[in-house]
């Protein structure tokens, strides 16, 4: 692949309408993406955090000591003024500094960690890398950001950096892992607001795939069962040995709401189903029709080399390229299509500052059946 840049080295955002989701709905693209998500988590059923397999690929080892590792050290170099935690409940703006040295580093971080790959293939993996974290301007993350590290993901295995055959089970047990501790680090640090509100039927403020994926590894227990989140003894116990009980403990610190079933009913509704087999296959159900199918979501996802447009969908607007945001676009979409709530420009308290604010509209029928 030439090195020469052009206007395909850009990913761009081309899903405006309702149109532009039924063609993306029906197309290769997505349904190779949700292929790429469920391998993974089937890869780590029955094992434990920890079981992650040795010896890891130079490509795993890599993204963990050079990529992960210097993302984590940008967040040391910003931090929060201890005066300045009582000033907002908002997010705070040292956020913003993080980002940038993201944001200038992102290219040359990719290059030097996977230095195989060529220049347009950094480019087009960068934008990814940098929609991962959240937002500058609104200072926010939610399920979309995190779908952006997976597409990541997935274009670095479609260029032969990861093997799913060999480095499967360590994309989720080492990379995905270290990736969500550094946005825990994130959004307990920077406060960052959840990117617009799931309503109380959400299953947290800013993730879904720690509880896909959890889900997954337990679908085998002989002897944990849904119901056991309830039981705070077993949590403490599983929380770093299962991502679904890592997530639930994380979720019970930041809450001060005394029962899961008052500030995370969804939870509470999936921990009724008998099997953990049954809670993953509903997961993915629900990941493809409350994150894949929503257009508040989808309108900021990113088409690209390895990521293809499906025919028919809407040409980019020009405010919508590359790593570049239109706002006011964004603003009118996020309100003509707010349906799931995970949309740009809704003003959430981040649940570190306002934990005793809890949404009490209804919640959602659940896939699980």
């Amino acid at each position: 692949m030439s090195d020469t840049l052009n206007h395909n080295d850009f990913p761009e955002k081309r899903l405006l309408t309702e149109d532009d989701m039924k063609i993306w709905e029906n197309s290769s693209t997505k349904n190779d993406l949700m292929k790429f998500i469920v391998t993974l988590a089937e890869a780590v059923e029955d094992h434990e955090n920890l079981q992650f397999e040795e010896p890891l690929s130079p490509a795993i080892q890599n993204t963990q000591t050079i990529l992960l590792n210097s993302i984590e050290n940008f967040i040391k170099d910003h931090p929060v003024a201890n005066d300045e935690k009582t000033k907002s409940r908002f997010g705070k703006v040292e956020f913003r500094d993080f980002y940038d040295d993201l944001q200038k580093n992102a290219v040359d971080l990719i290059s030097k960690t996977y230095p195989s790959l060529t220049t347009a293939q950094v480019n087009q993996l960068s934008i990814y890398l940098i929609e991962s974290w959240g937002n500058k301007r609104r200072i926010d993350y939610g399920s979309g950001h995190e779908l952006n590290f997976m597409c990541f993901l997935f274009g670095l295995t479609q260029y032969k950096i990861f093997s799913l055959h060999q480095d499967s089970v360590n994309l989720i047990l080492v990379v995905f892992i270290k990736y969500l501790t550094i946005m825990r680090t994130l959004e307990s640090q920077y406060w960052l607001e959840p990117a617009g509100s799931h309503g109380v039927w959400g299953l947290d403020d800013y993730h879904f795939l720690p509880f896909l994926f959890g889900a997954f590894q337990l679908a085998k227990h002989k002897h944990l069962r849904p119901m056991s989140i309830h039981d705070e003894e077993i949590v403490e116990m599983f929380k770093d040995k299962y991502l679904y009980f890592g997530c639930i403990s994380f979720i019970n610190s930041i809450k001060t709401s005394a029962s899961l079933r008052w500030h995370s009913p969804m939870l509470d509704d999936i921990s009724g189903v008998k099997k953990w087999s049954k809670v993953a296959e509903g997961m993915v159900k629900m990941y493809d029709a409350e994150v894949l199918k929503k257009l508040p979501i989808m309108q900021h996802f990113y088409f690209s080399q390895f990521l293809k447009c499906p025919d028919g969908i809407s040409p980019p607007h020009e405010g919508i390229q590359g790593n570049i945001h239109d706002e006011e676009l964004e603003e009118e979409l996020s309100h003509m299509h707010n349906t799931y709530g995970d949309c740009c420009g809704i003003k959430v308290p981040s649940a570190f500052a306002a934990a005793a604010e809890i949404n009490k509209k209804s919640h959602k029928p659940i896939p699980f059946d």
